[in-house]
Formats: C-alpha cells, sequence, structure tokens
C-alpha cells in the first residue's frame, strides 16, 4: 500500500470510550481527526452486539456519567458537545448484593434509604457508615463544582482554582488516599469492611485498600445524584452516538484498521502503520490500546512502539500495576415469565469472601431488559453473567479442551444465577461464552484484562500516569491513564487528553465549561 500523506490534526488508535471522546472532543474544537479501529464495530468494551433478535452489552450494564447536573456527568456532556443525546432509562437500584452470611442488601437511588438499610444491619457502627459514606459525598462535591478537564495544563490549573478554590484544596488532599483507609477511620466490624470491598471491588476490581478515594467518592455518590441511567438500545448507543457526532463535525473513523506501529522519526510519532503496510501521518498520536499493548509491556513482545523506543518510565509503571483478571462472560437470552418485573436489574454473588479476588470469587448478573424491553425478542429476557479468569487459566488448551472448558464455566455461571433466578437452564433460548481469550482477540487488550491493579499499596491516584507520554507527540487515553477504569473514568481521561492536545493546537477555549 502507498503511504497516505494527508496530515491529520490527532489519529486515535482505537474505538474505546476513551478514544471516542478524545476524537469527538478534538473534531468540536475544530481538529481534523481520524480514529483507526481494527474491528467492526465502535466502543470496545463498552459497545454491543446482535445476534438472533438479542442486543447484547459487551462489558457491563451498570453505567454512570448521565446525570443532568454538575460536572461529573461525562458522558452526557461529551455527547452534548457534538450535538448528540442518548435517550435513557432510569434504575432505581444500583446494585443488590447476595452476600455470605445470608447478607443481602440493595443499593437504592436514594441515600438516606440505602444508608439506613446498612445501619439497620451493622447497627453499631451507625455513626460510622454515617461518616464514611459522607465523606465520600465531600469528595464528590468537589469534583462536580468544577469542570474535569486535564490537570496537566497549568493554565486550566490556575483558572479553575481562582474559580473554585477550596474545592480544589478539598480534591487535592484526597489524591494520595484509599478508600480502604477511610473507612477503616471510621468502620472497624469486619464483616462491613468486607462490604465496602465488594462496594469498590464491583467496578474496581480491588478491594478498598487499592482503590483511590477519590474514585470510591465518584461512584459511591453519583449513583446517589446523577443515578444509574441505561442508555436505551444497549451500551453501544454510546459509541454509535459519539461517532455520529465526530463525522457530522469532519471527523473520521475507519474500522478494520488494524495498526500495527507507531512510526517515530527523530524521538517523535510521526504517523501510524497498518496491518496492510499502510502508513497514515499525523503530528499527533493518541492510543487508546492499554499501555502493554502500545509499549509492548510485561510478556516481552513487540508493542506498536519499537522495543528501543520504549520510555523507561513505562517499564517502572509496568512494575507498579499489574493488569487484572479478564472475565468469563455468558450473555443468554432466556423466557420472560422466569423473571419478575419488579426484579432488580445487577445483582452481584458472593459465597465466600476469602475468595473475593480469586479465580470465580465473584459473580456479577445484569438483566438489561428489565430496563429496556427492545434489546431482546418479544417474550424474551437477557441475562449477562460474567466472573473473573486469568487468561493463565485459559492458554496451552486443545480446541477440545477449550470448548470443554468453556462448557463447564458456562454450567458454573448458570448455577450461580439459579440462586437468584431459579430454573433457567430448562428455559435458555440463546447463549455466547467469552472467555480471557475471546475478550483479547476482539477487544485488542492485553490478557483481555479489564485495566490496571496496583501491584502494592499505592498513594491513592498519584502513581497513575496521565496522558502525555515520554515519547513527544505520542498520548494515550482510557483507563491505563489517570483516573482509571470505568465508562465514566475513561470520558475524563478522553477529556483531559483532548484537552492537552487543544492546549497543543492552540484550539481551546479561553474560558472554562460552564
Amino acid at each position: 500500500m502507498k503511504s497516505n500523506n494527508k496530515n491529520f490534526d490527532a489519529i486515535i488508535i482505537g474505538s474505546g470510550i476513551g478514544g471516542l471522546v478524545t476524537a469527538s472532543q478534538l473534531a468540536a474544537k475544530g481538529a481534523d481527526v481520524l480514529v483507526l479501529e481494527k474491528y467492526i464495530i465502535p466502543g470496545g468494551s463498552g459497545g454491543s452486539f446482535k445476534r438472533n433478535g438479542y442486543t447484547f452489552d459487551v462489558g457491563a450494564s451498570m453505567i454512570f456519567g448521565f446525570g443532568d447536573k454538575g460536572h461529573t456527568n461525562l458522558l452526557t456532556r461529551a455527547l452534548k458537545d457534538v450535538n448528540e443525546k442518548c435517550e435513557t432509562i432510569p434504575d432505581p437500584v444500583q446494585l443488590e448484593y447476595h452476600l455470605p452470611n445470608n447478607f443481602n442488601i440493595s443499593v437504592d437511588k436514594n441515600y438516606d434509604h440505602f444508608i439506613k438499610k446498612l445501619s439497620a444491619a451493622f447497627p453499631k457502627e451507625k455513626e460510622g457508615i454515617k461518616k464514611f459514606y459522607d465523606t465520600c459525598a465531600s469528595v464528590f462535591k468537589c469534583l462536580d463544582s468544577m469542570p474535569l478537564l486535564s490537570i496537566e495544563d497549568p493554565s486550566y490549573l490556575f483558572k479553575v482554582f481562582f474559580k473554585s478554590p477550596i474545592s480544589c484544596l478539598g480534591l487535592a488532599r484526597w489524591l494520595p488516599v484509599n478508600a480502604g483507609d477511610v473507612a477503616r477511620k471510621f468502620i472497624k466490624d469486619p464483616e462491613l469492611l468486607k462490604f465496602i470491598d465488594i462496594e469498590c471491588f464491583c467496578w474496581s476490581v480491588m478491594p478498598a485498600i487499592k482503590t483511590p478515594m477519590i474514585n470510591a467518592g465518584m461512584v459511591f455518590t453519583d449513583r446517589h445524584v446523577g443515578g444509574i441511567n441505561y442508555p436505551k438500545g444497549g451500551v453501544g448507543t454510546i459509541a454509535e452516538k459519539l461517532v455520529s457526532g465526530m463525522e457530522k463535525l469532519g471527523g473520521k473513523i475507519r474500522y478494520k484498521s488494524n495498526v500495527i506501529e507507531i512510526l517515530l522519526k527523530d524521538e517523535k510519532a510521526v504517523g501510524v502503520k497498518l496491518s496492510n503496510g499502510e502508513k497514515i501521518y499525523s503530528d499527533i498520536i493518541v492510543s487508546n490500546s492499554t499501555r502493554w499493548d502500545t509499549f509492548g509491556l510485561k510478556d516481552k513482545k513487540k508493542g506498536l512502539i519499537a522495543r528501543k523506543n520504549v520510555p523507561k518510565s513505562e517499564y517502572k509503571w509496568s512494575e507498579t500495576y499489574n493488569p487484572s483478571p479478564s472475565f468469563v462472560s455468558i450473555h443468554l437470552g432466556v423466557e420472560k415469565n422466569l423473571i419478575s418485573n419488579n426484579f432488580n436489574c445487577h445483582h452481584i454473588i458472593v459465597d465466600n469472601w476469602d475468595e473475593l479476588e480469586s479465580e470465580k470469587g465473584v459473580i456479577f448478573v445484569s438483566i438489561p431488559t428489565l430496563l429496556d424491553s427492545t434489546l431482546a425478542p418479544e417474550g424474551k429476557h437477557i441475562i449477562h453473567a460474567f466472573t473473573p479468569s486469568s487468561m493463565s487459566e485459559w492458554e496451552g488448551l486443545s480446541r477440545k479442551e477449550y470448548l470443554q472448558k468453556k462448557e463447564k464455566y458456562f454450567s458454573f455461571l448458570v448455577k450461580k444465577i439459579s440462586s437468584i433466578v431459579p430454573n433457567i437452564e430448562e428455559h435458555i433460548d440463546h447463549k455466547e461464552i467469552g472467555t480471557p481469550r475471546t475478550h483479547k482477540k476482539f477487544l485488542g487488550r492485553y490478557e483481555g484484562s479489564y485495566g490496571p491493579i496496583p501491584s502494592q499499596k499505592l498513594l491513592g491516584l498519584l502513581p497513575m500516569p496521565f496522558n502525555t507520554t515520554k515519547i513527544k507527540n505520542l498520548y494515550c487515553v482510557g483507563d491505563s491513564c489517570f483516573p482509571g477504569q470505568g465508562l465514566n473514568a475513561v470520558a475524563f481521561s478522553g477529556y483531559a487528553c483532548a484537552h492537552i492536545i487543544g492546549s497543543k493546537l492552540n484550539i481551546n477555549s479561553f474560558s472554562l465549561p460552564d
């Protein structure tokens, strides 16, 4: 293939939500952007796929960031910035927990109801419960009072500090702190502390002691403020609308475009090379791949950057953070009459606290058709369940062994789901089974990982890298960057990345967002 000498303002590798927010924000600022996606649909783990009349979400269906007030509703704001909007369906309950020792509790949108229920379960910890979650709310208040852009930009920091000095100082206080430290300050009951662990684990895949307090404050409060709002038509609608908005503003996306190398010249990123040999040039390259895939870390295989050019800081990062486990996930179509209309949409099952971080230790269950019936054929429901599983469990298997193991995991998950939805095995209309190998292949993620987790307890978010890298003109975006995992978090990463690039291109607005 001949080289493409069209000089885009920015090339974004990958169309995960972080990459799409970066691209759409740059397009909204007037930049000429190109997104290169190796698969056939956008969204990555925030996408959807269709089978036999069903629309299945690739990843979790529990979505933050769709509120209509403040500054933390980043998905709402990102769509609005490109003149798009997702119709959403509010969920009155974030999660229903099914935990050891017959402890069941649901997290209502109403904050006071949830606090009262948890306090009734742990009456001796009533005061500590209120103090912990109120502290989370104070962190959220700081976040929600200021526009969330790049904290790498000194001029932005000066303007936002001038506008909200108290919030800035309050937020700075919590940057080096983890949620588990705060919980242990107010709470002593070991069972309740385990509950705080699963509260964190359900979205960070880490216990509270490793979960940054800023992230916890965001999630534990936004579910009661902005709430959990499901995008009508499936989670993939978010990515589709970001693409549509970006294209209307002149941005471009190419599917089946597998980037195999980031081109460097004079130690600067200058373009990309595709698997078909085509080269496309730009003075700004953004990788929405994981840092392991971008820099060829951990397994010593070639990344998008040639090994001789990988900065030492990236090797240090790979020692500080490990890839989290991947998942085995099943997508089921089942008879509608199995599930009552007042059943909660999202559930987590834990049988043994000691196995919280182990293979198959936690089971996540979502039934998104309780919110949006159009995702399934008439008379059917969708059940999506997944459990942590490491790539090492799935390597070195023959085709026969691989298929047999998939069926064993399928049977395990169906049995666990049956504890809250009895008799589903006899009423399954459709099934899909995905493993870490599936996630790696279709999502292009190192070992199919959900994202980085600290190799040891760290100082909150302080060690987390930002969007710029040591290679000039190369930026990273997504869950390998500040502030980490989750759609709203990677949306923040996208906002931050677009802002720091916009500063370089001199296309940012002088005034702060409303």
